[in-house]
């Protein structure tokens, strides 16, 4: 069952973060990049194939990082109930989950006030 639940953390926070990507492609990355110092001149052949589908890919990121977020709950609850002597998971995956999010949630952000 393990890889089943890895494989849904994998699914939500890597679907989150992409669906937030395709929604901020076409005004709050190219800001974020180049705040950073990083060119956006690619996204330019991004930004009109991805902008007729800023709605629904916003609703989808926010649902795919919500899910993942009560994930990771799930996942430090459980971890903080099993026994010393067990593997309960990797500390450096939840924490790469957190991460994920995280940035997922900064690009959603950015799409959403500057969308």
């Amino acid at each position: 069952m393990r890889g089943l639940n890895t494989w849904w953390n994998g699914l939500a926070t890597g679907g989150g973060v992409f669906a937030a990507f395709g929604a901020a492609a076409c005004c709050a990355l190219p800001l974020m990049l180049a705040s950073v110092g990083v060119g956006s001149a690619w996204l330019g052949s991004i930004s009109p194939v991805v902008a007729p589908y800023r709605v629904p890919l916003l609703i989808l990121a926010s649902a795919l990082l919500l899910a993942a977020t009560l994930r990771l709950l799930w996942q430090f609850r459980q971890a903080r109930t099993c026994p010393a002597d067990s593997a309960c998971g990797s500390s450096a995956y939840r924490a790469l989950t957190a991460i994920g999010i995280a940035i997922g949630a900064a690009l959603l952000t950015g799409a959403f006030l500057y969308g």
